[in-house]
């Protein structure tokens, strides 16, 4: 059976909607997806009738809130090849990485190294900026090649036994570039480095299997898994979770509280301190139930099918500039043209009801290396069409007449 976007369209009611009198062209998901019907009625039942807090109460609402809670963290860990022990549930992959910077950097001294890329969100820039300014870290920079591929072998040059950390984007947020994570990995342990990825926009584009990929940490959020907000992922090897001590200090997360001191709870716990976000796991839990649903090659073939679609039309237009052209890249479509600025080609595209990223994408490190100040991005998702990538393409033709 083939995949049948009409009826998962259908799924998703914001998608009726009309922007300005047009009907609305979503090609933000990159940025954020939208959420089918039955994760939001999946928080609602919850919130309806099972909501307590979790863990601490003896009644059976608390019992049944416990229940549905760690049936989330069971159902992510299944989905990326994980144990539920391995699960911390964050507010996004933001926290996560500001935990491990805290938590995993806490015994890094003067003259350790951090090696990152040229395509990294800013999300895994600044906690390790702070991180190298307490400690007396050096953060190394893997440069990228003129297609937006990483250059494996600048980044194999810059590996050595100062580097104590490796933290690399899974798939670019920009470019969609997807990188060799298990090559990376394997490289990185040859070394003694610990291995987090920002899984942000490798969760929803790749099949991902954590023990496959050896890699130490894995972080993602939910809102770009047709999941809510106000939660996010991080995955880290159980040995390792268990060395490290906790980022934030309060409730839950502690054994035993006494005038004098304090023992911490088991990982994952040790990690959740204060109320968690409970509505939001039962429906990330849902969001990973609905994708699992599909075929995640046929998926991936629809999307594929835009991508190459938006790409070969705008490469038709002389003055518009694709960035990133790596082969196999993730449906995330960066661009520029010449003369005028992304906001404004945003702004024209949303009068005629077509939503699309304008900026630096929270990556001004990369837009340095590309030689532009912003650029246009648009994303594509499970429920976009090859008719709504004619009409961005027809409003971009009309953004290009109005602005010139």
């Amino acid at each position: 059976m083939s995949f049948d976007v009409q009826k998962t369209r259908a799924e998703f009611p914001i998608l009726s909607r009309q922007i300005n009198g047009k009907p609305l062209v979503y090609l933000d998901s990159a940025a954020s997806a939208q959420k089918p019907n039955c994760v939001l009625d999946a928080m609602v039942k919850f919130s309806r009738n099972s909501y307590a807090n979790v863990h601490r109460g003896l009644h059976t609402l608390s019992n049944e809130a416990t229940e549905a809670y760690e049936a989330a963290r069971e159902r992510v860990a299944k989905f990326i090849g994980a144990t539920a022990n391995e699960v911390v549930f964050t507010k996004g992959a933001t926290e996560a990485l500001n935990l491990l910077a805290h938590s995993l950097g806490n015994g890094l001294e003067n003259g350790d190294e951090i090696l990152i890329s040229e395509l990294e969100h800013h999300a895994n820039i600044v906690p390790w900026h702070m991180l190298c300014e307490r400690t007396g870290a050096k953060l190394v920079w893997a440069r990228i090649e003129d297609d937006g591929a990483l250059d494996m072998a600048h980044f194999k040059s810059l590996l050595n036994p100062r580097t104590k950390i490796v933290s690399m984007a899974h798939i670019s947020n920009v470019l969609g570039t997807r990188l060799p994570i298990k090559e990376i990995a394997s490289l990185a342990h040859e070394f003694g480095a610990k291995v987090i990825i920002d899984g942000s926009q490798g969760v929803v584009h790749e099949n991902v299997n954590v023990a496959l990929l050896d890699v130490d940490f894995y972080v993602f959020s939910s809102h770009k898994l047709y999941g809510p907000t106000g939660i996010g992922v991080l995955f880290g090897k159980c040995d390792l979770l268990a060395e490290m001590p906790p980022f934030l200090g309060g409730g839950e997360m502690i054994e035993i509280v006494t005038k004098d001191s304090v023992t911490f709870n088991d990982a994952p716990f040790r990690f959740e301190a204060g109320t968690p976000p409970i509505i939001e796991a039962v429906g990330l839990k849902a969001a990973i139930d609905w994708l699992d649903s599909f075929d995640h090659g046929q998926i991936k073939a629809h999307e594929d099918a835009l991508l190459d679609l938006a790409t070969n039309e705008l490469q038709k237009r002389n003055r518009v500039r694709i960035l990133g052209t790596t082969k196999d890249k993730a449906p995330i479509l960066a661009f520029s043209i010449h003369g005028i600025h992304p906001h404004d080609i945003s702004q024209i595209l949303d009068k005629y009801g077509v939503a699309i990223r304008a900026g630096h994408h929270c990556a001004q490190p990369l837009m340095q290396r590309l030689g532009v100040t912003a650029s246009a991005r648009a994303s594509f998702g499970i429920y976009n069409t090859a008719d709504e990538v004619e009409f961005f393409i027809e409003a971009i033709d009309k953004a290009i007449e109005f602005l010139t």
